[in-house]
């Protein structure tokens, strides 16, 4: 059975720390619970959509917060891809039984 695992890009405009007014943030949550800032990675939401591409998520639903509109704005990006299957546990190897002669 296939299995998937799941990602959120999140795409949030805030107050900047500086005198610039405003900025665009992106946060990547990964399937094992992380949250990585990855604004560093590119200023549009197609970079970060297209990098995450090419390490096989796929995007499966966008959404917007409408109670944040203007300055304070927020997108969703959920994504997901195939799990990779769990490697198999290694068998151990029996000596085999000869049989004694009789």
């Amino acid at each position: 059975m296939l299995k998937w695992e799941y990602a959120l890009l999140v795409r949030r405009r805030q107050a900047a720390t500086t005198d610039a007014g405003w900025e665009i943030v992106f946060h990547w949550y990964g399937p094992d619970g992380t949250m990585v800032d990855v604004t560093p990675y590119g200023d549009t939401s197609l970079v970060h959509l297209n990098r995450a591409g090419d390490q096989g998520w796929e995007l499966v639903a966008m959404s917007e917060d409408p109670s944040l509109e203007g300055h304070a704005e927020l997108h969703r990006y959920h994504l997901k891809r195939p799990k990779s299957p769990a490697p198999q546990p290694r068998q151990r190897l029996r000596p085999t039984r000869r049989a004694l002669p009789t």
